[in-house]
């Protein structure tokens, strides 16, 4: 699914925006994040190079935490409180609840381990989520998701640019 929506996002922008912008783009996004931002810039899509990519795709990735940590709890009471966002709400307590177990075990390391490891449903979205509903220190889950960013960028920058730059270079 990431594969498609990374093509989505890459035919759909890559006409209009640089391919820098794009990558930056993706990574601010949930679902996608820096995993999809660093695979778009591959040469498999829109062959950025990577001592660019990287740090675009880090800070792009990195961006929304801080806000998530800080309003995702008023958000989803708002949102509970509103019926048609009730589903949503509720599908996003259900998500954390679903991954508090891995972070709560393992405290500031798993949520680095949680973030890091590129897994469908992993990442700093869903790690800031869990965290801030967990009520973890802001400070020291920023810094578990910024490690995490960080594993999960040193992952994404071998399969992307040394797999696909093999398949596509």
């Amino acid at each position: 699914m990431s594969e498609q929506l990374v093509a989505l996002f890459t035919d759909t922008l890559g006409g209009h925006l640089s391919g820098e912008l794009v990558c930056f783009i993706i990574s601010l996004f949930p679902i996608l994040e820096l995993r999809g931002g660093l695979l778009a810039a591959s040469p498999a899509f829109l062959d950025v190079p990577m001592g660019l990519a990287l740090p675009l795709c880090i800070i792009g990735n990195l961006l929304p935490i801080p806000f998530v940590l800080l309003f995702i709890e008023k958000i989803l009471i708002w949102m509970e409180h509103w019926k048609p966002t009730q589903g949503v709400a509720l599908w996003l307590r259900r998500k954390a609840e679903k991954n508090k177990g891995k972070i709560q075990q393992y405290e500031f390391w798993g949520l680095v381990i949680f973030v890091g490891i590129p897994l469908p449903g992993t990442g700093a979205w869903t790690g800031s989520l869990v965290a801030a509903l967990l009520h973890l220190p802001r400070k020291k889950a920023f810094l578990a998701c910024t490690l995490g960013v960080l594993m999960a960028a040193a992952i994404m920058t071998v399969l992307s640019y040394g797999i696909l730059g093999g398949l596509f270079g």
